[in-house]
Formats: C-alpha cells, structure tokens, sequence
C-alpha cells in the first residue's frame, strides 16, 4: 500500500513538473500563430494558419546571422570539450591514485562555482589576450566551465569500461594512447551523445558570457539576438513568441531524435 502511495505521488509530481514545462510552451506556441489583430484566448489555436509571426521574426531579427553564430560556436564547444573531457577523464578513471583523487575532488567542486564569481578577473585576461569580440574567446570560456561536468560524465563511464579490453590491445601492439582511441573512444558512442546534448545546450543557451564578450552585432548569438529584439519590438507578442519558438526548435529536435543516447548514456555512468 505505501509503495502504491508513493507511484501515484511520483506520477502526480512528474504530471506537474511536465505541465511547468508544457504550459508555457503551449502559449508560446498559440501566440506565434495568431495574427497582430488577434485578441482572442491565449489558451485557443486559430482557426486558421499563418507563418507571419515567423517571416517577420526571422528578417527583423536577423535570426539567420544569429544561428550562423550559435553553430560555429556551439561546435566549437562540442568539439574541445568532448576532445579535453575524454582525454582528462581517462587517466583519472584508470589510475586511482591520491594526486588523481586530490584532482578528481578538485575537478567536481568547480562543478558548483558561479560564472559570475570570477567574471572580472576573466574579463581582464580575455582583454589581455586579446579575445574579446571573439568566436574563439567564447568558445573557451563557455568550453573551460563545461569541462568539470564534462570530466565528471565520462569519468564514470570510462570506468564501467572492463581492462581487460585495453590489456588485449596492448597486447596486440597498441600503446596506451593508441588503445584509448581504438579501444575506449569508439565504446563511448551513447556517453558522448550525452556529452555532446550537454555541451550543446549550454552553448547554444548562453547569455552570460555573450553578453561580455561578443560585443559587434555581427557576431551576436541567439540569446543575445532575441534578447535585442524584445526590446525592440515587445509590443509585438506574436514576433516574440515566434522567435522564442525558433530559438528553442533546434534543441527540442536533436533531444527527441538522440533521446534513446542520451539517457543511455547518463545510465551507463551510473552503473558500477
């Protein structure tokens, strides 16, 4: 009977959880459907289509400048972390010695340090060497405070991963290095969707540190992009609306297509 109480109690609260997330998009979604003149319920879909919102979003925006730039960033993003994630966790997660413990501690507690804590001494260096106003600057910013979560992932999936299979490589002829790239990389495919999702998204959402240092209009990302246009235009709640749809269409498509990967993934970390 408790245990019966406590389903029905984790349905409820993942019923709300859902409808927190569901709700708003929902409006969203009706808003940018309807034209200007439109006056009726937030809660009712037209009776009729239209892609206006969206035509005149997307020109008065200048949305495709700013998705130009969210790729070439969120690439570089995904590219380096993936890269410095996995071959940072594989010592850490083979070789559980007291310095590679001290790191390893070291690594997760920067996991809950705030961004902003140390903004100002990181502006200063990104002015000193000349990365402000930069796709590169971003892109090691944002990569350097994805990498702790990033070498937490993998950490725990490279150790799921038995030694006998680097032992037969090596075996075989192949160093240590050799083997992680023949051997461990290819058997990370669902850890590094995970991965990828994960930097993805803090990339492809990033404000903070776009605000800083992206400073020409011409290399504005999404955030930055719709955040200016809101200020231009918030009379207008249908464009609004259609551009909040546009800039989170992307993410909500490659999540529901590497869903399977991506919770995979998280398990396989999780299982010892």
């Amino acid at each position: 009977m408790r245990r019966k109480k406590k389903y029905i109690g984790s349905r409820v609260l993942i019923a709300l959880l859902g409808l927190i997330y569901i709700v708003p998009f929902y409006i969203l979604v009706v808003m940018s459907l309807k034209r200007q003149n439109d006056y009726t319920s937030k809660w009712l879909l037209p009776n009729y289509f239209t892609l206006e919102n969206y035509i005149n979003a997307w020109n008065s925006a200048n949305i495709p400048r700013a998705l130009t730039n969210n790729l070439i960033i969120m690439a570089g993003v995904v590219c380096l972390s993936v890269f410095l994630g996995a071959m940072a966790a594989y010592p850490l997660a083979r070789r559980k010695t007291r310095i590679n413990n001290t790191i390893y501690a070291v690594i997760i507690s920067l996991i809950v340090l705030p961004s902003i804590s140390i903004s100002a001494n990181l502006y200063k260096v990104m002015i000193d060497i000349k990365a402000i106003d930069t796709y590169w600057g971003v892109i090691l910013v944002i990569t350097a405070f994805s990498l702790p979560m990033v070498i937490f992932l993998y950490t725990g999936f490279i150790s799921t991963i038995p030694r006998e299979l680097e032992e037969a490589a090596m075996i075989d002829g192949c160093n240590r290095f050799s083997a992680f790239f023949r051997i461990i990389l290819p058997l990370l495919k669902s850890s590094t969707i995970t991965v990828v999702i994960f930097t993805g998204q803090a990339a492809w959402n990033d404000y903070a540190f776009a605000l800083l240092y992206l400073q020409s209009p011409e290399k504005q990302n999404m955030t930055l992009t719709i955040s200016t246009f809101f200020s231009e235009y918030h009379l207008e709640l249908g464009w609004m609306s259609a551009g909040c749809i546009i800039n989170a269409l992307p993410l909500i498509v490659v999540f529901f297509c590497c869903q399977k990967y991506f919770i995979r993934g998280l398990t396989d970390g999780a299982v010892k």
